[in-house]
């Protein structure tokens, strides 16, 4: 009978140490699974706090871009009849061109209209 309730006690206490172990072994897994869970929540965070950055920088440029933009759009011009007719006050003289069509036919009207009548008696 002894040896009866000694192995009854051992089996017991090997269940109760079994049961023990098991629970252990669901806890370290229970907090894994968190530490895994903070882990990825964490990574999450930064990966998102990288793109609002990266979004930042785009739209800060953009921000610049348009805001330079808009500082050369807002000038309009504005005349005045007093700019036309004031008289144009060249630093140099112009310069002049040659004209790139020379014929003798050309030159030849032109001295006619500069001398008005043609004078020549020709047969």
């Amino acid at each position: 009978m002894e040896s009866e309730k000694s192995e009854v006690r051992c089996n017991c206490e090997n269940e109760e140490q079994e049961e023990e172990e098991e629970e252990e072994e669901k806890m370290e897994q229970f907090f894994a699974l968190i530490r895994n869970f903070q882990e990825a929540r964490d990574r999450r965070r930064d990966e998102l706090r990288q793109r609002e950055e990266i979004t930042e920088k785009k739209q800060n440029k953009v921000r610049r871009l348009n805001h330079t933009t808009n500082e050369q759009s807002n000038w309009v011009p504005c005349f005045e009849w007093a700019d036309f007719t004031e008289e144009i006050e060249f630093r140099r003289t112009p310069i002049i061109f040659p004209t790139l069509y020379n014929s003798k036919d050309d030159n030849k009207k032109q001295q006619r209209d500069d001398d008005g009548l043609d004078l020549k008696l020709t047969l």
